[in-house]
């Protein structure tokens, strides 16, 4: 049988080279989709040469729909070849670098992550990497620091504006009724806003179907009023 054309004069240990490369530029391409369909195709073929590209696209991507296929990509690879460098780049100058990282490791759930989701990334001055740290944290949490991840999460009470406030609210109630005290202690912080959020957390936990939207604007209300976080309860 006749080899295919473009093999021919290629030697035989560089014929998956045109492939790969392929592969590599479509990561690069200005059109979004052919950046997904390479995305796509590594995360069906999964190859550790890889790796490094994927990682290096994340932190730069600008599409939203591509970068969660580079996520995923990424998690079809070995936690072992992925999570030591994911761990380099939350430690990056690039925000969304730090970000992507950690919203990576999220997925990826090795709790090896833990010890690289310091205070600092809880409180990162960008609200997207602070965002993924909440939630890689509560994904990564070892069993029996929960408390003390919620110490520190709840220092960030009053942060933001919805999106921000409805993300930590959600880290929060994903710890379970160990946070439940550290959230009434900030029923009674001095900043009004830290209050409000801290009441509308705890009445999401206790009644979800009632949606942050409702629950943040009766906190408010309870907080104007002079209130404490204990009424309605």
């Amino acid at each position: 049988m006749p080899m295919p054309r473009e093999d021919i004069n290629v030697p035989k240990e560089d014929r998956g080279a045109a492939p790969t490369m392929r592969v590599l530029q479509g990561l690069e391409n200005n059109s979004s989709s052919v950046r997904l369909q390479a995305a796509l195709a590594v995360g069906t073929a999964p190859d550790p040469e890889f790796i490094g590209k994927l990682i290096e696209r994340c932190a730069i991507e600008p599409e939203f729909s591509v970068r969660e296929i580079l996520t995923w990509a990424l998690t079809r690879h070995a936690a072992s070849m992925t999570v030591p460098v994911l761990l380099d780049e939350v430690r990056s100058e690039r925000a969304q670098a730090r970000s992507q990282a950690l919203h990576t490791l999220s997925k990826i759930g090795d709790r090896r992550a833990w010890p690289a989701i310091t205070p600092a990334l809880l409180s990162d001055t960008d609200d997207e990497v602070a965002r993924s740290a909440w939630r890689a944290a509560v994904v990564l949490v070892p069993e029996g620091a929960e408390r003390e991840l919620a110490l520190v999460l709840a220092t960030q009470l009053g942060r933001g504006e919805r999106e921000t406030q409805l993300s930590l609210s959600r880290a929060l109630i994903a710890l379970g009724e160990v946070m439940l005290p550290v959230l009434d202690a900030a029923t009674r912080d001095l900043d009004p806003r830290v209050r409000a959020h801290a009441i509308a957390t705890e009445r999401l936990w206790r009644d979800p179907e009632a949606g942050f939207e409702f629950a943040i604007e009766e906190a408010k209300r309870i907080v104007a009023l002079g209130g404490a976080g204990q009424e309605g309860r």
